[in-house]
């Protein structure tokens, strides 16, 4: 593609060389500079990207975008912009031929239940036959094809070039997670979404956002743009939790029909009767005045307004609700998200994974325990270096609070002195936890060998914080590790795996 051609679809303030140079690739990456590329400098959060536009054309960049001024040279061909992220934005979905325009898009955002709502409605688009992409924190996938994961949502060259994949391997609908960062650094700007589903807005962030006003105004950009230049002629729809109340802000920043789904609230797709327990959650679903039974075998409180909201995004698509019951009813785990490595009914140990991180996440999973172990809660728990601190007393608080026993840990330190981070929790967790005893362990192999040791008969032991990843960020290393092995390890070796 000329960049000439590319230029159409940008609004451009100058621009100066030879604008019939051909494109294979745009980029705001050095270190993904082949030639020949679009180089897009961007002055970012820690580096400015215009200090690296040398290094570009060296790798191969036949044309920069720039939004300084002061770059402007006759040393290569540029354009300059008024927003270098927004034309990343815009660039990327021409250059890959707007696949977002050639789909159904289901976009999904708030602070906590995304992963497993977005697994769940692309199980339930499958299951009727539609080839679905998936776009979300444990992986991207088209069908059984995994793609690799950088961020919970990409950066928007890689966005588009999911999508174009996904249209190309005859996809009719993607999925993906949202999230906050991505909205407010213009990631998604250009997608064309035809359904926003809203989760919940908690504490989590505030390190980059600073407020939770300005957090809930970067989640309401997904919803203020829906219809907006809209290039397909099907309705789009807002699904927003009835329950909590950045529900109803949200409700009034979109121009497009607003369904509620909740459990405590009127809505229009509703939980009655809601059950708890070891196995599961039961509750009558009530939509439109029919009643129908849900079993599911996901657990918690939570799983339940995650299914809400999938089942809505199934019944706008016309999608039966018998059948997107039997989906929901099929699906015995997502990985990392109260994942059981294992579950005993006899008494014995029950382990499980949570992805937990955030207060408010970390309450659902230790009241979901809490609901129906007949033994002690145990949690292992830390929080994330070089992210928001303010969180990590409320975590301790909660940590103490919910739980009978408390092992605080390093979570993914990264540049933090990971002692530093476990002080900062303590005040809250001595504040939860009142007369009841705790350990502070760095090292996150002997926290998890330590609550598998103390368990009892009965009791229920939470590895959260990390769910499914991997690895573990110690410094700039990524090192691996994995909760859900490491507790098994820790079973095997004590003589608590039940076979």
């Amino acid at each position: 593609m000329k960049l000439k051609d590319l230029l159409q679809d940008i609004e451009c303030l100058s621009c100066a060389g030879d604008l019939n140079v051909e494109l294979e690739k745009i980029t705001h990456d050095t270190r993904e500079v082949t030639p020949p590329s679009l180089f897009v400098a961007i002055a970012g959060l820690k580096t400015d990207g215009h200090k690296y536009i040398e290094e570009a054309i060296r790798k191969g960049a036949v044309a920069v975008i720039i939004e300084n001024e002061y770059y402007q040279s006759e040393d290569y061909t540029w354009v300059r912009v008024a927003n270098s992220r927004k034309g990343l934005a815009q660039l990327s979905s021409a250059f890959y031929g707007h696949p977002s325009r050639h789909m159904n898009i289901v976009g999904v955002t708030g602070t906590n239940g995304k992963t497993t709502i977005t697994n769940l409605i692309a199980s339930i688009l499958e299951k009727a036959n539609h080839r679905v992409g998936l776009i979300g924190t444990i992986h991207n996938r088209i069908g059984e094809e995994i793609i690799p994961v950088k961020h919970t949502t990409p950066e928007a060259p890689e966005l588009q070039r999911l999508f174009k994949l996904f249209r190309d391997k005859g996809a009719d609908y993607a999925v993906m997670e949202v999230s906050s960062h991505a909205l407010d650094l213009y990631r998604v700007d250009n997608t064309e979404f035809d359904i926003a589903v809203f989760t919940n807005l908690t504490q989590d962030h505030l390190d980059y956002h600073e407020t939770m006003e300005r957090y809930l105004a970067a989640k309401s950009k997904l919803f203020s743009s829906l219809g907006q230049n809209s290039y397909k002629k099907r309705r789009k729809f807002a699904i927003l939790n009835a329950d909590d109340p950045a529900g109803e802000v949200l409700a009034e920043r979109t121009m497009v029909p607003v369904i509620t789904y909740g459990v405590n609230n009127d809505a229009d797709v509703k939980a009655e009767n809601v059950k708890v327990s070891h196995e599961g959650v039961e509750f009558i679903l009530n939509y439109t005045d029919q009643r129908l039974p849900v079993r599911l075998k996901l657990s918690g409180l939570f799983n339940v307004y995650n299914a809400l909201a999938a089942i809505s995004v199934g019944l706008i698509e016309g999608i039966p609700a018998e059948q997107i019951i039997t989906v929901l009813e099929n699906t015995a785990s997502i990985p990392g998200r109260f994942e059981k490595v294992q579950n005993s009914s006899k008494g014995e140990y029950t382990v499980i994974v949570d992805y937990s991180h955030t207060p408010d996440s970390l309450s659902n999973c230790l009241k979901t325990a809490r609901s129906f172990a007949k033994g002690r809660v145990i949690v292992v728990f830390g929080c994330g270096g070089d992210r928001d601190r303010g969180k990590r007393p409320l975590m301790g608080e909660i940590a103490g609070r919910f739980a009978d026993l408390a092992i605080v840990t390093s979570d993914n330190p990264r540049t933090e002195n990971p002692e530093a981070i476990i002080k900062e929790i303590i005040p809250g967790l001595e504040k939860g936890a009142g007369n009841k005893n705790y350990y502070c362990l760095v090292d996150r192999k002997e926290a998890i060998f330590k609550a598998i040791e103390e368990a009892r008969p009965e009791d229920v032991v939470i590895i959260a914080g990390k769910g499914h990843e991997d690895y573990q960020i110690i410094g700039t290393e990524v090192l691996p590790f994995d909760d859900r092995e490491v507790a098994k390890e820790a079973l095997r070796l004590t003589g608590k795996l039940v076979n």
